[in-house]
């Protein structure tokens, strides 16, 4: 079993998801900051996915590398989800407000939330720049941030 499956099969033991995301954008990574404060449960381990781990996680679970202007929620041996679906599944462990929207806004066509949520990919670096996120921060002083591969 390689490294990448023994963290996997680690998060699924530990009842945990990982959200990929692209560790360059402005909103991506403030959007990362925010889900911290709010994941009071510590559900979430966060990942970049352009880092080497990022791309291993990437291979692993067969998506292909194209999907890094999307964010990924995986959810180990059970499912992925990409886009406008992966914030919605997000969105439901964040409390009961956004869980009761997440819900609400479901109802809508899954191509009419990916077509925003890719207006809003495409334009991202343009309206909110870039920016990198210090993943010592979420790996608490951490100078390594790959040395917990997940954070």
């Amino acid at each position: 079993m390689n490294s990448i499956s023994k963290e996997i099969d680690k998060l699924q033991k530990e009842n945990k998801k990982l959200i990929l995301y692209d560790g360059v954008c402005g909103l991506c990574n403030s959007v990362i900051q925010w889900i911290i404060k709010k994941d009071t449960h510590k559900t979430f381990k966060f990942l970049s996915l352009k880092s080497d781990n990022g791309k291993l996680v990437l291979e692993h679970i067969g998506v292909s590398s194209s999907y890094t202007d999307s964010i990924i929620l995986l959810d180990p041996n059970r499912a992925y989800y990409v886009k406008s679906k992966a914030a919605l599944e997000i969105a439901k462990k964040l409390g009961k407000i956004l869980y009761f929207l997440s819900l609400f806004l479901q109802i809508l066509p899954i191509d009419f939330c990916d077509y925003i949520y890719d207006i809003i990919a495409k334009n991202r670096y343009k309206w909110f720049g870039k920016n990198t996120c210090d993943l010592t921060l979420l790996n608490k002083g951490s100078k390594n941030a790959e040395d917990s591969f997940f954070l």
